[in-house]
């Protein structure tokens, strides 16, 4: 539903090593210059092939949802993937060479150096690691028992971990009853899982507005994505939307018309009477307030009935009045079209 996505010319002349990187497009089953659509799509295939509920005893495929979570939480964010696709993060979001001093390809440490290019074997960073846990807790594990917390949960060096990503969001369309989308009812809506959840109307909405519903979509390491329900209102048989106004032709019998009645016509919140004034004529339109759709600030908009004079297509009767009738016959009710 969105507009075409944009295709980017990538550069990779100044990639450093990229064939000995671990390559995030290889992880989706992606080459380089892939949409944004295309890696969304690939995100979601996989996801669903690898989700744990599907996998619960196949520890291999766990982590490989960890792996596809990953390179599609650093894809799917425009500055992240250009950030990666230059080379100044990692396949894991993390900055290369942070500090700037030297290190080897790609951006990090030199053989013999300590991870972060400071050089020789001795001092604070001599002492060599391995690192088991999960890759968002990284900078932690480095910096946290020397630095503190003090900066709101960064780092002493001003890097925050990672995140883990969230699930793809899920996509759903409702049909809505003309009625009950003017009188906001709430609708009932069954996710892909099975769930049942109840979605509010909001006010003022129109055809094609969207509705978010967090963490009701897929699920993924950093918890679920959202579900974007669209709304979509039906045709209805004889009310139309103006606006936030509903338009209804009424029909009357021409005795209604000349002489006035008092008759039903149907509402969105159901039959009212209404009073066609004597001497009606077709075309004529009657409000009745607060009959229409919802607005953002609360009012209602109105419905506005317009008659239409119906005639007997063969009733003896009428043709002999008319053939009797000794009214105005020299008045021109076309006068005002200009013939």
């Amino acid at each position: 539903m969105a507009g075409v996505p944009l295709r980017r010319a990538e550069c990779y002349t100044h990639l450093p090593h990229a064939s000995t990187m671990a390559d995030l497009y290889d992880t989706l089953g992606l080459k380089r210059g892939a949409s944004e659509a295309e890696i969304k799509a690939a995100y979601r295939k996989l996801a669903k092939q690898l989700h744990p509920d599907k996998t619960k005893d196949n520890p291999k495929a766990a982590e490989r949802f960890k792996e596809v979570s990953a390179a599609y939480a650093i894809l799917s964010e425009d500055e992240k993937r250009a950030q990666y696709d230059r080379g100044e993060i990692d396949d894991q979001g993390n900055p290369r060479a942070p500090f700037g001093f030297g290190g080897g390809p790609g951006g990090g440490a030199a053989e013999g150096a300590n991870p972060f290019g400071f050089g020789g074997n001795s001092g604070g960073f001599s002492q060599s690691f391995e690192f088991g846990g999960d890759p968002s807790d990284l900078f932690s594990e480095l910096f946290g028992r020397a630095t503190g917390s003090g900066n709101g949960g960064a780092n002493g060096f001003g890097f925050r971990p990672n995140a883990r990503p969230k699930g793809a969001d899920r996509q759903y369309r409702l049909a809505i009853d003309f009625e009950e989308a003017a009188r906001l009812d709430p609708q009932r809506v069954t996710l892909a899982g099975g769930q049942t959840v109840d979605v509010k109307l909001p006010a003022g909405f129109t055809d094609g507005t969207k509705v978010r519903l967090a963490g009701k979509g897929d699920g993924g390491p950093g918890g679920n994505g959202d579900a974007i329900v669209e709304l979509r209102i039906e045709p209805h048989a004889f009310f139309t939307r103006d606006g936030d106004d509903v338009r209804l032709t009424l029909p009357v019998r021409l005795d209604e018309a000349v002489l006035g009645a008092k008759v039903r016509t149907p509402t969105v919140d159901g039959p009212v009477t209404v009073t066609v004034p004597p001497g009606s004529s077709s075309g004529r339109v009657l409000r009745l307030r607060g009959k229409g759709f919802h607005r953002k600030g609360g009012e209602r908009g109105d419905q506005l009935v317009t008659l239409a004079v119906d005639l007997p297509a063969d009733d003896a009767e009428l043709r002999r009045f008319a053939e009797g009738w000794t009214g105005d016959q020299r008045r021109n009710p076309r006068a005002r079209l200009g013939v």
